[in-house]
């Protein structure tokens, strides 16, 4: 990158938060966010996955089309999450449901991204469908240090088979040159019923905690963000009994959660749908030492739902759900099932 565009890139970043500050602050502004880009596959049959159930693999024409215009409108959104603020696409977006690292990488290419020189971490996990998740950053912004793998091993109940699903990922990394982590998960879904798959949840949250856990043993003060499409709400037990997430920031004690997605929820807000009612799947919870007021290191400033009315259905039966990228069998030339969640985080600059 030129001295010039590096230039170009710092000046985007910084903002005047007046109102949320008298003095009127001058703060640099990053975006973290989460997207679940819903079966971003390739049109190529993998022996080793199931992946020919997926959408792309099921049209019997025009694959190449529909898979170039999908990555196009993911590179579209992704581009445009928290631009308002930050006046950038993310420094640093978790993703869920990409196929492979080819899928990531085209993402990436993408003439929407490809000045940002995105990297990538991404690990290919044992989900029978293929269905991984991954990280996406921008290099001149974010430098990974270290990068993890977590599988969560699940067992049917009946048969005791082992029920495959996809692994959680960890990278540590800086940003603004503090030290901060990210948790990326995609947790089992709720096929079958809530009930019934309930457990498998649980156990998703019990080894989210586990890593965070960890961290915060190594230092107490980290800066940590697990973001993902949880497949439970807010206040499900996976969320409250187990992460012991809190919906006010005055509430979270040192080693504590923050969720800031709880408040959206509780206000009839949501990031998918499903039979007429809003669920708030996709989230990102935050460590306590991201809340204190001294913004000479990084703090969370605010959270969003990226729910602009291009991604959502205009008219019919589903009016105002996320517009999806594939539905009866059709490419409809949508977006995904979820809208976007993100989260900015500040920095005063002296």
């Amino acid at each position: 990158m030129t001295f010039f565009k590096t230039l170009l890139l710092f000046c985007s970043l910084i903002i005047s938060l007046s109102g949320y500050s008298q003095d009127k602050r001058k703060f640099k502004v990053h975006t973290i966010a989460f997207y679940n880009v819903e079966n971003l596959f390739d049109t190529i049959n993998d022996t080793q996955k199931f992946d020919e159930a997926s959408p792309i693999m099921e049209m019997s024409f025009n694959r190449e089309e529909v898979y170039e215009k999908k990555v196009k409108n993911m590179a579209r959104v992704i581009s445009e999450i928290g631009s308002d603020v930050s006046k950038n696409s993310p420094a640093i977006i978790g993703i869920a449901e990409v196929e492979n690292r080819k899928v990531i990488e085209d993402l990436a290419n993408d003439e929407a991204l490809y000045s940002k020189d995105y990297g990538i971490v991404h690990f290919e996990s044992p989900d029978a469908r293929g269905i991984d998740v991954a990280l996406m950053y921008q290099k001149a912004l974010f430098s990974p240090i270290d990068v993890s793998s977590h599988e969560l091993k699940l067992y049917d109940d009946i048969s005791r088979k082992r029920v495959f699903t996809r692994d959680q990922l960890l990278v540590s990394g800086k940003l603004e040159g503090e030290l901060i982590h990210i948790i990326v998960s995609h947790w089992p879904s709720r096929s079958g019923g809530e009930a019934r798959s309930r457990p498998k949840r649980l156990a998703a949250a019990r080894l989210n905690k586990r890593i965070i856990d960890s961290l915060q043993a190594i230092d107490p003060y980290a800066k940590i963000f697990s973001v993902g499409d949880l497949n439970d709400d807010p206040t499900n037990a996976s969320l409250k009994d187990i992460l012991k997430t809190e919906k006010n920031k005055e509430d979270v004690k040192l080693k504590g959660i923050y969720n800031p997605m709880e408040s959206f929820f509780r206000k009839g807000l949501g990031s998918n749908a499903y039979r007429d009612a809003w669920s708030l799947f996709d989230q990102i919870l935050i460590t306590k030492p991201l809340l204190e007021d001294d913004y000479s290191s990084l703090r969370f400033y605010k959270a969003g739902i990226f729910n602009k009315l291009y991604l959502t259905n205009k008219k019919g039966r589903y009016k105002g759900y996320p517009l999806r990228s594939f539905a009866d069998g059709n490419f409809t030339n949508g977006f995904s099932d979820h809208f976007p969640v993100y989260v900015h985080v500040i920095k005063e600059v002296k």
